[in-house]
């Protein structure tokens, strides 16, 4: 195989895209005594910037409510930019469902205990994940054939 062939796959870079926390009820919601029910989201999405080029990235809403107000939501989108190249379709579609959800997503989890905690409240640790068991269910949902992943869980 020559350097013109031969697979590629780095990072280029990984960097939060987009955080944000609210808290429409506060201060009120705050003086409640009673405990939160959390609501925890994740998604998964890949998408090509340049020739060999992708972003990929992990999304988590988390929301924590009392009855039916609002605690606080927090959505945060990580991110990674990663060159993938000269690898088989079926190749590509997996390292962007798996392996790079995998390097992205532990930034994603200390970037939303950290915006939660300097909210003021105790930190939610999201759980680890199993992406391969993830991008499977997605494909079988898909059908044979699927691109790049757009993987939801809940």
């Amino acid at each position: 195989m020559t350097d013109q062939q031969a697979p590629v796959f780095q990072i280029q870079r990984v960097y939060l895209k987009e955080a944000s926390l609210e808290q429409p009820n506060s201060p009120a919601i705050l003086l409640e005594q009673e405990s939160p029910t959390v609501d925890i989201q994740l998604g998964v999405n890949a998408a090509p910037v340049a020739e060999g080029v992708f972003e990929v990235t992990v999304t988590a809403t988390v929301q924590t409510k009392i009855k039916d107000k609002t605690v606080f939501l927090v959505e945060a989108t990580q991110a990674g930019i990663f060159e993938i190249r000269n690898l088989p379709q079926e190749q590509m579609s997996q390292i962007m469902g798996i392996a790079c959800p995998q390097i992205v997503y532990p930034y994603l989890r200390g970037n939303v205990a950290d915006l939660i905690q300097r909210g003021g409240f105790p930190p939610v640790h999201l759980s680890e994940i199993n992406f391969q068991a993830m991008f499977e269910q997605q494909q079988q949902q898909a059908g044979a054939g699927a691109d790049a992943p757009q993987l939801v869980t809940q």
